[in-house]
Parts: structure tokens; C-alpha cells; sequence
């Protein structure tokens, strides 16, 4: 582990950019950045585009140590190059950013009122080719639907499970057990799913320590045991599919829990922007995402 690295992410004051959208999810960010399906003709082109805005988006002049700690990338962003160098290289060599992998392969069906994620049946390769790339930690992301206590278990067990692994090969880990923020019963899902996270970091060893990204709680500061805890190197918010200004208010009433937001951190960029518009906006976007998070 890269001990300055591990300095920046335990006491840097700021918020990690999630980069790291995936198959799936990159039609519908390339459409919001104004380039519908209609435009590319395969899944090469696709990727390609994605690179592309990633790339500006990264070495835009807003896009700085200064407000941002870490940024999660997807893991053909971490295969390619910027500016000549590995994107991880980039973001850590030219901007003082902690790069991080997600290791995710996707949700499996809804069951028991959660989407565990699939089997990451190649994790030991995506970290060694992590560890190849410099990466300092890893993401991977499962959801809870409803506040059904066996499904939940499963889920947080199912990251502790994995988290043990990618511990055990040098890295930080990231636990995402997001919780749906239109669930009906979301506060007792993240009562619920507090008293599983707190068992599992009761049984971490000495030199064991982790991440985790989270919904915003409808109570305010209910995770402030989770991100007090010694086992917890930071806690992290996910958007969730708030609008920018909607998580930046509710952010705000959570202290010592800071963002790290995908779709409301490039929230009104757009291909077809000047430079000087495009990082204007994502200059505007930072600061009052940096704002909330240091609250």
C-alpha cells in the first residue's frame, strides 16, 4: 500500500470522483453528456467516446487535488492511457489523485429483497493487473431493495467476503452496499444493514482496514459510528440518483461523510461545450460537491 496514498484518503479533505461507469451504464452517461446511442456502432466506439470524456473530464484544469481526493475508474479506463501515461499513473503522477479500481462484474437477480453482485470469479487477475497499474484500492457495488434482514445479511456478508480478499492482496477495499434511495422502508433497511457492517468490523484483525460508500441515511448523521470507527478508513457517499443540489443538501447534514458522486459530479457537461464552458460547469459542480463534503 502507498503510504502517502493512504495519508491522503484517511485525513485529505475533499470527495472521490466515480468515474467508473461500466458496460451497462455508459449508453445512458454518454446520452447525458449528448451523445446518444444513435451516434457509435459498437461497443469499441462506445468505449472509445467514454475514454474521451473521461479524459477531458480528468484533465480539465477543475479537476485537481486541490477539492478531489480519489477517483474510481472502470476497468478499461485503467487500461488505457492519458496523456501518454496509464490513466492511474495520470491522475496520481500529474494530479495528486488516488486512483481505484472497480472490481465488480454486476448485480445478480433481486432476491430476498437485495441484488447481491455476481461471482467476481476473476478477482485474483483484475488485482493483479491492478497491482500492474498502481491502483490503490477497489469498488464493488451491490444494492438492497427492501429491509428484509435475511437479504440483507447476505449482503453485507457478501462484501465483507470479497473485502477479505482484495485486504488480503494489499489493496483498500470500497464496500458498496448501496441502499435504493426510493426503497419504502429505507430507513429500517439502513438500521438494519448498520448493525451487519458493525459485526463485520468487530472481526477485522489488527492491520485489516476498509471503505465503505453508502446511500445517504434519511436520519441525519446516522453513520457517525461507521466513519468514527478505527477499522474505517473513510466513508463515502453515493448520488443515488439525487439531483446534484438534491445530495449536496443532504450531504451537507451529514458530517464527516463526504461524496463521492458519478452522474451529479458531471451533471450539465456536455460534448458539444467549449472548453471554457465545459470547465466552468465542472469547476462549478466540484466546488459545491468539495463544499458539502467538508462541511
Amino acid at each position: 500500500m502507498n503510504k502517502k496514498q493512504a495519508e491522503v484518503m484517511q485525513s485529505g479533505q475533499g470527495f472521490v470522483a466515480a468515474l467508473d461507469q461500466s458496460g451497462g451504464s455508459t449508453p445512458k452517461a454518454l446520452a447525458g453528456y449528448g451523445i446518444p446511442e444513435d451516434q457509435y456502432k459498437s461497443e469499441d466506439e462506445m468505449f472509445d467516446l467514454v475514454h474521451a470524456m473521461r479524459t477531458r473530464i480528468i484533465t480539465s484544469p477543475a479537476f485537481t487535488s486541490q477539492h478531489i481526493l480519489a477517483a474510481i475508474l472502470f476497468e478499461q479506463t485503467m487500461d488505457r492511457t492519458i496523456e501518454g501515461l496509464y490513466t492511474g499513473d495520470y491522475l496520481w503522477e500529474k494530479r495528486g489523485i488516488v486512483p481505484i479500481l472497480k472490481v465488480d462484474n454486476g448485480l445478480d437477480e433481486k432476491n430476498e429483497g437485495v441484488q447481491l453482485m455476481k461471482p467476481i470469479t476473476d478477482l485474483d487477475s483484475k488485482l493483479n493487473r491492478a497491482a500492474d497499474r498502481k491502483m490503490f484500492g477497489t469498488k464493488m457495488r451491490s444494492v438492497i431493495k427492501s429491509a428484509n434482514p435475511a437479504g440483507i445479511k447476505k449482503n453485507v456478508e457478501q462484501q465483507f467476503y470479497y473485502g477479505k480478499k482484495i485486504m488480503a492482496a494489499g489493496f483498500i477495499p470500497i464496500l458498496e452496499p448501496e441502499i435504493d434511495i426510493k426503497s419504502p422502508d429505507k430507513k429500517e433497511s439502513e438500521r438494519l444493514m448498520k448493525i451487519e457492517i458493525l459485526e463485520h468490523l468487530s472481526n477485522l484483525s489488527e492491520d485489516e482496514s476498509i471503505m465503505l460508500k453508502l446511500s445517504i441515511p434519511d436520519e441525519d448523521g446516522f453513520y457517525a459510528e461507521l466513519i468514527e470507527h478505527p477499522k474505517v478508513m473513510r466513508v463515502v457517499a453515493l448520488s443515488g440518483g439525487y439531483s446534484r443540489e438534491e445530495a449536496v443538501k443532504r450531504l451537507e447534514k451529514n458530517r464527516g461523510l463526504i461524496a463521492s458522486f458519478s452522474r451529479a459530479l458531471v451533471e450539465g457537461l456536455n460534448v458539444n461545450q467549449s472548453d471554457e464552458e465545459f470547465n466552468k460547469e465542472l469547476g462549478n459542480s466540484i466546488e459545491e460537491i468539495y463544499r458539502a463534503s467538508i462541511t
